[in-house]
């Protein structure tokens, strides 16, 4: 049975008849589509951080060239990520979910099975490149179903939600899981990738099956005939709408890190640290479990402080400083022969993933720029998600030869700055901050 999300009171309180659940801003309706998520973002990040070092080891990939094949999986997931919200609105998230579960399982056969075994470097960019489209449909459809059926006033909490489960997965519980299969297990990256397509299975089945909420299983429009006008609203909104572009530009910066590190941080662990692939791996285990936690209480934190001021704050100027730490720490423990090196690095990774963390009330900015059309507006925002994972590899592969390991990193950190400048530019867009009025029910309390 359907369990109907409780309308609103004049005062902004639900209904008497609110759970558990919906006080702490998880939609029970889409309680299972958590679950699902969470599974095939596992499933998902099994594969980030082994790739570059499986291809460089056993198909003769070189870092550059690892980078330029992830660049390729970004401009798809890019595309896909864009596309996801406003197929959202027109066909329905679950829909829109069911075709990336099933782009992403087709084309990973044909990656494992074909691709690699032919050891043809065309067809591995063909393959890995297009299953690109597959998990910005699922997971980023999801989001949009959050979107159009939580409570407007927990709005930033439920996503949060959203990022919670993603960030078990990709990477937190995905490394964990790789780094379990490689070391505890003794399995090679080929038998570990295998591993990534069951889970990710598994979560669409969870998802798909589990979920009964009626709201997404149709259009989220009111008139799905005017398809062009829907796909284009977040280029729209890009355009006339400068705080949507610093909104895009901004979660662009967030993630790429994320996807930069995993194609040079293996080699400088080894390297330049002296450590393995498995200590990078716990690495990234750190940062996002870290995460997981704070994603939620930042989006509380944001509905209470300011969305603005939490990006600014604990989002992008933590993330500069700790991002340059994550190189800075380290170098100089090892050069200096500390023991305590590694278990430092560990530390700066927490405080990077507690500042990750400090994006997530992004998302409610971008939702509050269109809120008509949460779809559609979310479709920026997505194209900025989707946009670092490329623009992270893209990087690397054009500048690490360039400028290192450590340049790479400067980089990184300089970049957080420059979001910091924009986030600190969306203030204005929250309801009862920076002068914006409340909504009508709001006032009257």
């Amino acid at each position: 049975m359907t369990v109907k999300a409780q309308p609103e009171t004049h005062n902004g309180a639900t209904g008497a008849r609110e759970g558990i659940l919906e006080r702490m801003g998880l939609p029970r309706p889409l309680l299972w589509g958590f679950v699902g998520l969470m599974l095939f973002m596992i499933g998902d990040g099994v594969e980030t951080n082994i790739l570059t070092p499986f291809l460089t080891a056993d198909h003769g990939f070189s870092i550059p060239m690892a980078g330029t094949l992830v660049t390729v999986y970004g401009i798809a997931v890019a595309i896909a990520a864009f596309l996801s919200a406003s197929l959202s609105d027109l066909w329905g998230p679950r829909k829109v979910m069911f075709i990336g579960a099933g782009i992403w399982v087709a084309f990973e056969l044909l990656f494992l099975v074909v691709a690699l075994n032919s050891a043809s470097v065309a067809l591995i960019f063909i393959a890995y490149g297009l299953r690109g489209f597959g998990y910005p449909f699922f997971a980023y459809g999801f989001l949009v179903w959050i979107s159009a059926t939580a409570n407007a006033k927990r709005l930033a909490v439920a996503i949060g939600w959203f990022y919670v489960a993603f960030s078990a997965g990709l990477p937190t519980l995905g490394a964990l899981t790789a780094s379990a299969s490689l070391t505890i297990f003794g399995l090679d990256y080929y038998q570990t990738l295998w591993i990534s397509l069951a889970l990710v299975v598994a979560g669409a089945a969870v998802a798909l099956l589990g979920v009964k909420e009626k709201t997404g299983r149709g259009p989220l429009v009111a008139d799905s005939e005017k398809v062009f006008k829907t796909l284009v609203f977040g280029f729209t909104l890009l355009r006339t709408n400068r705080k949507a572009l610093m909104v895009m530009l901004t979660r662009t910066i967030n993630s790429i890190p994320t996807y930069g590190m995993a194609i040079f941080f293996p080699a400088l662990f080894v390297d330049r640290f002296g450590w393995t692939v498995g200590q990078f791996l716990i690495l990234t285990t750190v940062i996002y479990a870290v995460n997981i936690p704070c994603n939620l209480f930042f989006g509380a934190l944001g509905d209470r402080l300011g969305w603005s001021k939490t990006v600014t704050w604990c989002g992008a100027v933590l993330c500069a400083v700790s991002m340059l730490g994550l190189y800075v720490v380290p170098a100089y423990a090892v050069d200096r022969g500390w023991d305590s090196a590694y278990a430092l690095t560990l530390l700066v990774g927490a405080f990077f993933g507690i500042g990750l963390a400090g994006f997530v009330p992004l998302s409610a900015i971008a939702v509050s720029l269109a809120p008509k059309n949460p779809g559609a507006a979310m479709a920026s925002y997505n194209l900025g998600i989707g946009a670092a994972v490329f623009a992270g590899p893209l990087l690397v592969a054009v500048l690490y030869s360039v400028l290192g390991a450590a340049g790479m990193v400067y980089l990184f950190a300089a970049l957080y700055l420059v979001a910091a400048l924009m986030s600190h530019a969306l203030r204005g867009t929250q309801p009862g901050f920076n002068g914006v009025p409340l909504p009508a029910p709001e006032r009257l309390s």
